[in-house]
């Protein structure tokens, strides 16, 4: 399925004309999709394709993902809510149902506890406070410095790496750099907190006030969201249904969507 991109224009944050991006199709109830971290909303193009006859699918790329807007700003939860929530109220959307993955999970609940919305769908949705997480990605932290030593350093090292079978992760390296230097909001996200009390915006310690009918789908073989972060949106939020998809990994909008449509239009019926 192709998408067609269309763009409405924000006023936001003090910024004129900002472009928020989107894909829709299908008719009845909306869904509004929110992607993953350095992510785009194509990633929903397949279960769109399975949910189109029941939902009005909406994809959008959040603020500095995608073809939205890429401000050169310092980038947060609390933007991103305030992004989606113009973008709800230039579509005039009264009801619909929310589903965020990973980071799109996150900025989900974030808006849930400020906006009402008539279900909420979280796909291994990050947004709980996790220390382990630090330092875990402290090798990767070169990839940030602005500066153009590093690609000529990656230039230089190529051949060596292909001599010791690495050309695979120096490629990725390079390329996750050129996608940094795209896409601000990824960039601000990493270096802003590469500090456990620099996650200041997590909703563990908010998410029991929700009282909206939420689905919490997860994998069991997600090495990128541990299971214990959804499991405790699903024990927080009162009435939290989890569902755990077998032999499924983090990418459940690309590879799963026939399960996740499966489980969406389920639940959907009595919500």
């Amino acid at each position: 399925m192709q998408k067609h991109i269309i763009q409405v224009q924000l006023d936001f944050d003090r910024l004129n004309t900002v472009p928020a991006a989107y894909f829709e199709v299908g008719g009845g109830t909306p869904i509004i999709m929110l992607h993953g971290f350095m992510g785009e909303a194509s990633c929903w193009l397949p279960l769109s394709e399975q949910l189109k006859s029941n939902f009005r699918c909406i994809g959008l790329d959040l603020l500095g993902f995608g073809q939205s807007a890429r401000p050169m700003i310092r980038y947060d939860i609390a933007k991103e809510v305030a992004f989606l929530r113009q973008v709800v109220e230039t579509l005039k959307l009264e009801s619909f149902y929310l589903l965020g993955h990973s980071f799109g999970g996150w900025v989900s609940a974030a808006y849930a506890l400020q906006y009402p919305v008539k279900g909420l769908i979280l796909a291994a949705p990050a947004g709980i406070r996790d220390d382990s997480f630090a330092g875990r990605y402290d090798h990767l932290r070169p990839i940030l410095w602005e500066t153009p030593a590093i690609d000529w350093g990656l230039e230089l090292i190529k051949p060596i790496a292909n001599l010791f079978g690495q050309e695979k992760t120096i490629g990725q390296i390079a390329w996750m750099r050129r996608e940094l230097t795209t896409q601000p909001a990824a960039r601000s996200f990493l270096v802003d907190r590469l500090r456990p009390e620099d996650a200041i915006d997590t909703v563990e310690k908010e998410i029991h006030r929700l009282t909206v009918p939420t689905l919490v789908i997860t994998g069991d073989r997600d090495e990128t969201i541990p299971l214990w972060h959804s499991e405790t949106y699903a024990n927080e939020i009162p009435n939290a249904k989890l569902v755990i998809l077998p032999n499924a990994d983090h990418s459940l909008p690309q590879k799963f969507s026939l399960q996740l449509a499966t489980q969406i239009t389920q639940w959907s019926l009595t919500h």
